[in-house]
């Protein structure tokens, strides 16, 4: 049994005793039967009244928690659909009160994650809206009076965290920019003069609105300024260009032109300035000296004919050249000249190098092709005639590359320009070819005189003997050996027999002379002239008629001997 039910048991067993209670005291006091009936009715009205506002009361709280399970599964639901979240299920067979109490809890659950996810929301959007109002960029589209699932927060603070490093890298960019800017300005001495060039300038950079026209803007004002820079610069470089060829051409001073060094280096709106007024006076100065001017222009001339290789007959081709009236006239013809030439080095600045290194490794071969005839040249020291054998033969291996190599830069340049290229008048591969010729002709022709000279000296040796040829050496202070004198004596042994006539009948044909003895050469030997006077013989050329007997063996003898 529950223990409500004992209580109400009791409850009915003191409300027995209490009636029986009632009745013996109506007894004792002698309570007629109606005032007890009176009495026992106003007991048993009393206590019903009293269990019926108990009940009423019971009852309206049992319509109280119905009325709440209904408002709060009402809320409940409503919450699940702005929450997106999965219905909850109930649980069955429990008391109203339970059932009140489970709902009620469920609705506090999902109260707090709708306040949890609106104040998410709303800070995203205050965060949202400075950035925008910093990069002026569109909101994020989300509606700030419905809750957001967690899938459109986590995208919200994921668009925030791009926002944010959109934000840094724009400023970076416009921290860069400004600089840039503020610098070039400096360099233009430019002052801000526009609205958007104020702002950059002189405002804060917290107050820059960092948009994509702000920043292209800045980025075009940069590249104006670039090209304003640029512009000034070059217009300078051609100013002291201008400058530099007038100082050389009027022959300033070296003091003059260091007081005007400043602004021969920078490239500010002061110095163009100066440049400029700098030029003005020197062309007055020039005019002045167009003579002078003149002379200096034609010395440039000439040395650009050479580097661009103009025959003789282009160079004459410019008759103002040759003109000795000075005029200002001639003068601009001068500096146009001398501007076409200068035009034209430098569009062929490439194929003029080429030909001067042609030239320069040809010279250098030339000249080490004659260094290889030259006999003194094996006396030198230091291992110089290994390294101009190895120079000789790499120039040797790279004239014929730089030439195949020119060969291919003109074909290209004569398809592309209609013509020929020309060096000193002809073309360049007939100009090679015309010097290997004429190395080759002058290589011939030395041969010829060295084998001429040879042919020569053997006539006069087998007239007068041959003398004894010996390559220079330093003398030592040691005699000579037995052997060398041995072989000198061999020597001029064989000389005087050649210089001994053959004897031939007049009848008889010529036939080979017989083997002298050994007392015959002896006997020739001291018929033999002295070697110097044979030496100034040999020098005055042949005589009339030499006798052999005439000449004595003193002087041979004493040149056999040792030293």
């Amino acid at each position: 049994m529950r223990k409500s039910e004992v209580l109400a048991a009791e409850a009915v067993t003191c409300l027995n005793k209490a009636l029986c209670h009632l009745k013996d005291i109506w007894e004792e006091i002698g309570i007629p039967e109606d005032q007890r009936l009176q009495r026992t009715n106003v007991v048993k009205n009393h206590i019903k009244s009293l269990l019926e506002m108990m009940i009423k009361e019971e009852e309206s709280l049992r319509t109280r928690l119905i009325s709440s399970i209904q408002s709060c599964r009402t809320e409940m639901e409503q919450l699940y659909l702005e929450l997106q979240l999965p219905v909850f299920e109930e649980e069955t067979g429990i008391t109203v009160l339970q059932q009140e109490k489970n709902i009620r809890t469920q609705v506090e659950a999902l109260l707090k994650e709708k306040a949890q996810r609106m104040q998410q929301l709303k800070d995203l959007l205050e965060q949202d809206q400075d950035l925008c109002d910093v990069l002026c960029s569109a909101p994020y589209g989300i509606h700030p009076d419905f809750v957001p699932t967690p899938e459109q927060l986590e995208s919200f603070s994921q668009h925030i965290a791009n926002q944010n490093a959109e934000k840094a890298r724009r400023y970076a960019e416009f921290m860069d920019l400004k600089q840039r800017i503020i610098l070039y300005m400096g360099e233009l001495d430019h002052v801000p003069e526009t609205s958007f060039e104020k702002d950059v300038v002189c405002e804060d950079e917290d107050s820059f609105c960092l948009s994509g026209d702000n920043i292209m803007s800045l980025k075009l004002l940069v590249c104006q300024l670039e090209e304003q820079k640029a512009e000034n610069e070059a217009r300078c470089e051609a100013h002291r260009e201008q400058i530099q060829r007038l100082w050389d051409r009027l022959a300033v001073p070296q003091e003059e032109r260091e007081a005007f060094n400043e602004h021969m280096v920078a490239s500010r709106r002061r110095n163009l300035e100066a440049l400029r007024v700098e030029v003005q006076r020197l062309e007055e100065l020039k005019r002045l000296n167009v003579c002078n001017v003149t002379e200096a222009i034609r010395a440039e001339i000439a040395v650009f004919w050479e580097k661009c290789f103009l025959s003789t007959d282009q160079r004459e081709a410019f008759a103002p050249y040759f003109s000795e009236v000075f005029t200002e006239e001639l003068l601009s013809l001068h500096e146009a000249e001398i501007q076409r030439l200068k035009q034209h080095y430098e569009d062929h600045r490439e194929l003029f190098e080429g030909v001067h290194q042609w030239e320069d490794s040809w010279r250098l071969f030339l000249q080490l092709e004659k260094k290889a005839n030259d006999p003194t040249r094996f006396t030198n020291r230091g291992g110089n005639l290994l390294k101009e054998e190895k120079q000789r033969s790499d120039l040797h291996k790279s004239l014929p590359k730089l030439e195949k190599k020119l060969k291919a830069q003109m074909d290209a340049w004569e398809s592309e320009q209609g013509r020929e290229f020309l060096v000193k008048g002809e073309k360049f591969l007939a100009y090679v070819e015309e010097q290997w010729e004429l190395h080759r002709v002058d290589k011939e022709k030395e041969k010829q005189e060295r084998h001429l000279k040879k042919s020569k000296q053997t006539e006069e040796d087998m007239l007068y003997g041959t003398a004894v040829r010996t390559p220079s050496k330093r003398r030592l202070l040691a005699t000579q050996t037995p052997t060398k004198s041995r072989k000198v004596v061999r020597c001029l042994k064989f000389d005087t027999w050649s210089l001994t006539p053959p004897q031939a009948s007049p009848a008889a044909p010529p036939t080979a002379p017989a083997a002298p003895s050994m007392a015959e050469r002896c006997a020739a030997l001291r018929r033999s002239a002295p070697l110097c006077r044979l030496t100034r013989l040999r020098r005055r050329g042949p005589p009339a008629a030499v006798d052999p007997t005439t000449l004595g063996c003193r002087a041979a003898t004493r040149r056999t001997r040792p030293s």
